[in-house]
């Protein structure tokens, strides 16, 4: 009796993290064989807008696993009208291989939500569930899928095996960030970054420097999370309407607040490597806390791919921590992020109402709660923040 596992999904486009998992599947496991099924249409989420067709994806895949052993491409699902069930599969390749056992592969957010897919006892008849979780990143995360195992064994028998994994987690949104930043090499494999590259994927190739407003906003806000854009959308508005207030330029404002947070998706991983391409030095306490990269690769994406003014980049560049000395524009964007519409929390509407009489007394209070709030959870000031304050306090101290 052989060993097969099964390993689904849109693959769009197949990484180097997918790569990675495959090679430990089938090393794990002791697997004979590791069959990947791309998938027409995944019934659990939607293709993003643009995505390459089906015959696109598939010869992405091919590129991606060039040599590679024990791993073969079954194309079934897009072939097949309708959703990608995984439930149909599983049984017609039960059907082609009656005798050998099946380890239906996943991670662990699929899992989690399993009992909700289209038949998963038929599922689970025919196959055994293997769950690819690196146990040391998350207790919390390791429970919750002791939980769910003991329940599917209950509800439907299922036989569940958990793989730890050792390979870095990686995601095909991401990388198709990635791509749009122009730092994707370290994510494909070259053959299959070359072909992106030729066919003009993903955004590759085009030219999104100096965009009409309308255009650099719809493509900004496809880089965000999607929770995320109601803040940015808040962030943009409010740093127009201050602009208009404090006799800034609004456009600029504008420009400002839409792409501020436009690499605030990205990994540890991701960021690093932008400081890297984009010559971005960092010192020890920014790698430690990477989610304060994001203003410094936020500002040179505004620079080198949309091809934004200095004063776009400066503002991007400080929106997070702050600075002494700041000009309007950096001031009005720092603001805007901290109070726009969505923001909720003590103090906010004294804030809001400072910046209608006296910006630099909302940055300081700004200024002053964030270090209060950071103080207060036992976590590390970054220098800049505490060097803006005292700046404005020492300002108004002489006025």
């Amino acid at each position: 009796m052989g060993r097969i596992g099964i390993y689904g999904g849109s693959f769009n486009p197949p990484h180097v993290g997918h790569t990675l998992a495959m090679r430990e599947m089938v090393r794990t496991l002791d697997l004979d064989r590791l069959i990947l099924i791309p998938a027409l249409a995944p019934p659990h989420k939607k293709l993003e807008s643009g995505s390459p067709d089906a015959e696109t994806r598939l010869e992405m895949l091919r590129l991606a696993t060039e040599g590679m052993e024990r791993v073969v491409i079954d194309d079934q699902e897009l072939r097949r009208d309708g959703p990608s069930y995984t439930s149909d599969t599983v049984h017609a390749l039960h059907k082609r291989y009656p005798d050998d056992r099946l380890y239906l592969l996943m991670g662990t957010d699929m899992f989690l939500s399993f009992d909700s897919w289209h038949k998963p006892e038929k599922i689970c008849r025919h196959a055994a569930l293997a769950v690819v979780h690196r146990e040391t990143a998350d207790p919390t995360l390791t429970a919750r899928i002791q939980e769910q195992a003991e329940k599917l064994r209950k509800q439907f028998d299922a036989e569940v095996v958990v793989l730890d994994n050792q390979v870095e987690d990686m995601s095909s949104t991401e990388t198709r960030r990635m791509l749009h930043f122009q730092c994707a090499n370290t994510y494909l494999a070259p053959r299959l970054l070359e072909y992106i590259q030729q066919k003009g994927l993903y955004g590759t190739g085009e030219n999104w420097k100096n965009l009409p407003f309308e255009q650099l906003r719809k493509i900004s806000l496809s880089l965000h999370n999607p929770k995320r854009v109601p803040h940015v959308i808040g962030c943009c508005e409010t740093a127009a309407r201050l602009a208009r207030r404090w006799g800034a330029d609004e456009a600029i404002a504008a420009r400002c607040g839409i792409l501020h947070d436009v690499t605030k998706a990205l990994s540890k991983r991701a960021q690093l490597l932008l400081c890297e391409k984009y010559g971005i030095m960092t010192n020890a306490f920014e790698r430690e806390n990477y989610k304060l990269l994001h203003s410094r690769t936020g500002a040179a994406v505004a620079r080198h791919i949309f091809g934004e003014c200095d004063e776009v980049y400066d503002a991007i560049y400080w929106h997070t921590t702050g600075k002494a000395n700041m000009t309007l524009m950096e001031k009005i964007l720092y603001i805007s992020d901290y109070m726009e519409p969505q923001r909720s929390f003590d103090g906010v509407e004294t804030l809001r109402e400072l910046t209608e009489r006296d910006l630099d007394a909302a940055l300081l209070c700004g200024f002053e709660m964030s270090i209060a709030l950071l103080e207060s959870e036992g976590k590390a000031l970054d220098r800049n923040t505490v060097e803006a304050r005292d700046y404005l306090q020492s300002e108004r101290t002489k006025e």
